[in-house]
């Protein structure tokens, strides 16, 4: 056998004479490999951190100033303007060196300062170029010349071939909004979803915060954004999730699912060996910062911190608080599979093992018939129930001995792979083959996922795949990132064989995988069961549908001049008053994600998408006497409102990681705020977030339309309100992904999707009524001529 094999590579025997020690060559070869790979990493990884320490300029830069320095030694000419001699003078022991020996070691210095602080100065010019962001506020497809000078500078001051890591130095701060114009911007989002009693109580509570302790807040939030990269993220990543002692299934981690159409293998282990290669690959370029940072228009950089924390990072879990631990390279994966924990090594000899390899080694999971261990099979339970019991049963059960020994095998790896047992994916056949495939990814069967790893690779028999994530760490776009890496990867540069194997030899010499070994005692089998029963109850509660809407996409909605995300947000506030009771419709406060990652270790910010103009609309909608026009003028009225919230809070001025902010601050300084008390209590009824397509722009989906992804989703942030995800795939299709409770007699997804349905194509029909060809501000101003405001 291939373990016993392994085992006599290193044999020595204990004699009269001394000790006869034999190694295998194989052995040997593979130590040497393996130090090789090493080395080499490292010595990648050194280069690359110099690179991306020195941009936007270049090591070899450095020599030019230094020879452009000393050639005044020769030419007589004193660049320095006698700097480089007053260095000279201060040399120490200069009386035992030559005259040119101390000029040459002045040169060096001064050049080497220089040198240094043009970089600065480069970067601190790329700072301020950046913090610019009157580019975005500009109408699409338009350009002024002002902006079109800043982009140029930007890619003057930008330098070639920048590494993932590279303009994390110039990166602008988040600047902290003043007081005023957040509260009221607050008031103003808020006025639509009160009557007027209730918005005057709210005005008094927000006046009287303004005058009498914002100030004080406001100074320490002002001090800490000028010593931290970030004066949110690092509060939102505690109190919002560390903090947080409920399940993190369903409630905090999110999933994404496979390419739509397209499965490229129906065999588990073969599909499972090409994507866990590529991840692989997609990690040692992560290490080395050699991936491209992400850019708007091509041009803008976008902060890469959350990357960093991609692959071998778990959160652990607290009695107070979890934190999450990051570790360096490790070379295994943790395989869960009917029950049984294995570990997969992912190197051999210095080297990835290759997708083939690693077929075999999923294949020999998926043929072992052992059984669990007593208490094995729901272990990860825990990791599903809530924080506290999971924290207490680590530490009381998994602190020692071999429990302890496989926990740290499964929070070291790289990542948690799941080798499920019944087929998944889109079928066109079937009414709810997305409302399984979401419901599995989204949490399983409480106890088949470890929720706590940084992303669980979900792989079916059917060669579906799809991913569940831990949201602590990082946000959806990032783990897309790396999504749509491998997917373009498996399927247009590794492929398949005819049979659908993956391509290359088999190696049948590779050690197997090994089980993990547990003992797991009563009382922990016990809070084991406490954990999946909570979980359970959770998801069995979830309403869940994933919907297709096919009937045009955002080809047709930019003929009519509009921004598809304000289309789809206004089609979701029509759709969400439309789905309630006809005695109970009202509006709700709305979540819409939107990214900061402009600046330094930048993540959220909240767009509040339910405007006075959104009502104005809706209200119109179901109002038989206003004419099309009007709704169209208002519709045209709203959809620039939203467009303009969206880029204030993607440039640093939303309010709602302000007002969490000062909510901190106040907490800590002991200072009672009645305001923000009330605005941080605030349910998020309807909870809406965009996954990003094509980050990467790998593949041509206009040459390859079936190669597209489903998107992803998540689970309902209030008890009687909505989760709304959705992804504009290619011009023809938007995917949504719904999710409420059934426990709330006032939501039903399905019903949601129906509306979302019906939205959209009322909104569409008013371009085609009116065939609409104005401007935004000709609609408006005949909206304001004596037309019938709705």
């Amino acid at each position: 056998m291939a373990e016993a094999h392994q085992a006599v590579g290193f044999q020595f025997t204990v004699h009269p004479d001394g000790v006869d020690l034999k190694l295998s060559q194989e052995v040997i070869t593979n130590i040497y490999q393996a130090a090789l790979t090493a080395w080499k990493k490292r010595a990648i990884q050194f280069k690359n951190g110099v690179l991306a320490g020195v941009y936007p300029a270049s090591p070899s830069s450095w020599l030019i100033v230094v020879i452009v320095m000393m050639s005044g030694l020769y030419t007589g000419v004193d660049p320095s303007f006698g700097v480089m001699h007053a260095i000279e003078e201060t040399i120490p022991l200069r009386g035992s060196l030559s005259v040119q020996t101390r000029a040459v070691l002045s040169s060096l210095v001064f050049a080497s300062a220089l040198w240094l602080f043009l970089i600065y100065l480069l970067r601190y010019t790329l700072k301020a170029l950046l913090s610019y962001h009157g580019w975005i506020f500009e109408s699409h497809g338009k350009m002024s010349a002002s902006t079109k000078v800043w982009l140029s500078l930007v890619k003057m001051f930008s330098g070639r071939r920048p590494l993932l890591y590279s303009f994390q130095a110039s990166l602008p701060r988040l600047p902290v909004p003043r007081v005023e114009d957040t509260i009221r911007t607050y008031l103003e989002s808020v006025r639509p979803l009160l009557d007027d009693e209730r918005y005057k109580q709210m005005e008094i509570l927000a006046n009287d915060f303004k005058e009498s302790k914002a100030a004080q807040l406001q100074r320490y939030l002002i001090l800490k954004s000028w010593w931290a990269n970030n004066y949110v993220s690092d509060w939102w990543e505690e109190y919002i999730y560390l903090r947080s002692r409920g399940p993190i299934m369903v409630n905090s981690n999110f999933y994404i699912m496979d390419l739509l159409y397209i499965t490229p293998t129906h065999r588990q282990a073969a599909r499972a060996g090409n994507v866990v290669h590529t991840m692989l690959q997609y990690r040692r370029k992560l290490e080395r910062g050699e991936h491209a940072p992400l850019r708007a228009l091509g041009t803008v950089p976008m902060c890469s911190t959350q990357m960093e924390r991609m692959f071998n990072t778990t959160r652990i879990p607290g009695i107070e608080t979890d934190f999450v631990q990051h570790l360096s390279d490790r070379k295994h994966v943790v395989v869960y599979h009917k029950g049984r924990f294995f570990r997969v090594w992912l190197y051999t000899g210095g080297r990835h093992l290759l997708p083939s390899e690693l077929e075999t080694q999923f294949s020999r999971i998926l043929n072992d018939t052992s059984e669990p261990q007593p208490g094995e099979l729901k272990l990860a339970a825990l990791t599903a129930g809530n924080r506290v019991p999971w924290a207490q049963a680590r530490m009381k059960y998994f602190s020692q001995g071999v429990n302890r020994v496989s926990l740290d095998t499964v929070e070291s790896a790289a990542f948690f792979l799941a080798l499920d047992d019944e087929p998944q994916g889109y079928d066109a056949a079937k009414s709810n083959s997305l409302d399984s495939y979401a419901k599995s990814l989204l949490h399983g069967k409480c106890y088949d996922r470890w929720f706590d790893k940084s992303f669980t690779l979900i792989s079916y028999p059917n060669g579906k795949m799809g991913i569940n994530a831990e949201h602590s760490w990082a946000d959806a776009p990032i783990v897309g990132h790396m999504w749509e890496y491998v997917l373009a990867t498996d399927c247009f540069h590794l492929g398949y064989t005819e049979e659908g194997h993956c391509k290359g030899d088999v190696n049948k010499g590779l050690p197997h995988p090994s089980r993990l070994q547990w003992q797991i005692p009563k009382e922990c089998q016990k809070a084991i069961e406490i954990s999946y029963l909570s979980a359970l109850k959770i998801a069995d509660d979830v309403d869940f549908h994933g919907h297709l809407f096919s009937a045009f996409g955002k080809g047709l909605i930019k003929k009519c001049r509009t921004s598809p995300d304000a289309f789809i947000q206004l089609a979701l506030q029509l759709a969400q008053f439309r789905s309630a009771h006809q005695d109970q419709r009202e509006f709700c406060l709305t979540y819409e994600s939107s990214m900061t990652r402009m600046f330094r270790d930048g993540r959220t910010e909240t767009v509040r998408s339910c405007t006075s103009e959104a009502v104005a609309f809706v209200r119109s909608m179901e109002d038989r006497q206003a004419t099309n026009m009007q709704r169209l003028a208002l519709f045209r009225k709203a959809a620039d409102k939203h467009q303009n919230m969206y880029r204030l809070a993607m440039t640093g001025s939303g309010i709602d990681r302000h007002l969490f902010c000062l909510y901190i601050v106040s907490k800590y300084l002991g200072v009672d705020s009645p305001f923000l008390k009330q605005v941080l209590s605030e349910p998020w009824k309807l909870s809406t977030s965009q996954t990003p397509q094509q980050q990467l722009n790998l593949v041509d989906i206009n040459k390859f339309p079936k190669y597209v992804g489903a998107g992803g989703g998540f689970g309902p942030v209030a008890d009687d309100g909505y989760g709304v995800s959705y992804i504009i795939v290619g011009e023809n299709l938007i995917t949504f992904h719904i999710s409420c409770k059934f426990s709330s007699p006032d939501t039903d997804s399905c019903r949601f999707g129906q509306n979302i349905d019906k939205a959209m194509m009322d909104i569409q029909t008013l371009f085609q009524a009116t065939n609409d060809k104005r401007t935004t501000a000709e609609s408006v101003m005949e909206l304001n001529n004596g037309k019938k405001h709705v």
